[in-house]
């Protein structure tokens, strides 16, 4: 336990000096994948539910806060609290639709879901199809702090983080999360011992997509800018493979998967079209060897020596 703690305490140190060490726009693209990637874990590392629309909420969000920035004019908290609430309504429609099915059909009925999302999105005026929304503004936080510099916004952009990932720490760790490990593990033994299985994957259903609403919101205040990119089938498709190639199931692994990831967009984007095929090919090498992810594999083998 001792040795979690100090972990937790060298990666918080770690946040607070990073954008000393490294380029703040970069490092808050890291954060805000990060927290997309774990609240993606919510549901299928410790639920064990598939989806695959989960860009509906992110990319939602980003449009709803970038709307709430630029048009209404309201200050950043309170467009990224507009878009996380959007994303939570979503996630509750949705959910409750989509909890009753099992398996396949349950990743099939979300994907579909979020496609009725993204054409939303390409019809609805107020998101300017596929130009977006563009210059939306920072602003100033509380009416007082303002956001125009990088390194203010950066920390900004890490504490919600923070605050997103302590929730998730919080979740895992309460009797509700051990249920929802239960229903993962065995939802017929779930089922005959009392509980309402459909109604904690609904909410859990409904945590995730509103924690994966939180960081697209936060996404589109930070770099001004919301397009169908966030909210497209691809996006889905992104972090399915950060959370497993990190590890699914564990908490740091996302936040780990999320940064290969982005780095890897960032620092081979010269590479054009062959990123996408130098990422599968590393997902590849990761999977063979590292069948539990990058983190899951550190933690079992540490686990297997002590």
């Amino acid at each position: 336990m001792n040795k979690t703690r100090l972990l937790y305490l060298a990666l918080l140190a770690l946040l607070l000096v990073a954008p000393f060490l490294g380029y703040p726009i970069f490092l808050m693209k890291v954060l805000c994948f990060a927290l997309f990637a774990c609240a993606f874990n919510l549901l299928i590392g410790f639920t064990g539910l598939l989806s695959f629309g989960h860009a509906m909420f992110f990319g939602f969000a980003a449009y709803v806060s970038a709307h709430a920035a630029k048009v209404w004019g309201l200050s950043p908290e309170l467009a990224i609290m507009c878009g996380t609430l959007a994303a939570a309504v979503i996630g509750l429609v949705t959910g409750w639709l989509a909890v009753r099915r099992q398996g396949i059909y349950f990743a099939m009925v979300t994907l579909a879901l979020a496609q009725m999302i993204y054409f939303i999105c390409v019809q609805a005026p107020f998101t300017y199809a596929e130009d977006g929304i563009q210059s939306v503004p920072r602003g100033k936080l509380l009416g007082l702090i303002d956001l125009a510099n990088d390194t203010r916004m950066y920390y900004v952009v890490a504490a919600i983080f923070l605050i997103g990932f302590a929730l998730i720490y919080r979740i895992i760790h309460s009797p509700f999360g051990q249920v929802l490990k239960s229903i993962r593990e065995n939802e017929p033994r779930a089922l005959s011992l009392g509980y309402n299985v459909d109604r904690y994957k609904l909410l859990a259903f409904v945590l995730s997509g509103t924690l994966a609403g939180l960081a697209g919101a936060t996404k589109s205040i930070a770099f001004g800018l919301a397009t169908l990119t966030d909210v497209g089938w691809q996006m889905s498709g992104e972090v399915v493979l950060m959370t497993l190639l990190g590890g699914m199931g564990t908490l740091l692994g996302p936040v780990l998967g999320a940064a290969i990831i982005v780095t890897m967009q960032n620092y081979l984007a010269n590479l054009g079209s062959m990123v996408s095929i130098v990422m599968g090919a590393t997902f590849v090498v990761c999977v063979l060897l590292f069948r539990r992810g990058i983190v899951g594999e550190i933690a079992h083998r540490m686990g297997k020596k002590a």
